[in-house]
């Protein structure tokens, strides 16, 4: 459940680095060489240029990266109300291999679960990165 999870994660965040996240790098360096090319501009000039350009591109991996974030940590909550389970069951007299299956398949939910979630959370940043150009 884990691997599907993560796999999903990759191809949705790769997805939006091909569609618009390389596009804004390509505009940020293009930008950026603009300045660069300012013979009469002084240096601070040239830098404060420089960091405009590079300003959306900063914003939209600020809005990746908290997607991601809020997408690890409502997962790893998932995963501890599981282990939390499994810890009471066994100090209340469960088998082990009982609540082994049973943390196992509380792990799976929360894998089946979240990898449901991962759209959702690809337009989220899709939108954001929109919201940006």
């Amino acid at each position: 459940a884990q691997g599907r999870v993560q796999a999903a994660v990759e191809s949705a965040v790769q997805g939006l680095e091909r569609e618009q996240i390389r596009a804004m790098q390509g505009a940020m360096f293009r930008c950026s060489a603009r300045c660069c090319e300012d013979a009469a501009a002084s240096m601070q000039e040239v830098q404060r240029c420089i960091e405009r350009c590079h300003a959306p591109l900063a914003r939209a991996q600020a809005i990746v990266t908290a997607e991601l974030e809020h997408f690890q940590d409502r997962l790893s909550r998932c995963s501890l109300q599981c282990s939390d389970q499994a810890k009471d069951a066994l100090d209340s007299g469960g088998s082990e291999p009982r609540v082994r299956g049973q943390l196992d398949a509380c792990l799976a939910t929360c894998g089946d679960q979240h990898l449901r979630l991962v759209p959702a959370m690809a337009k989220k940043m899709r939108d954001g990165l929109a919201s940006i150009q």
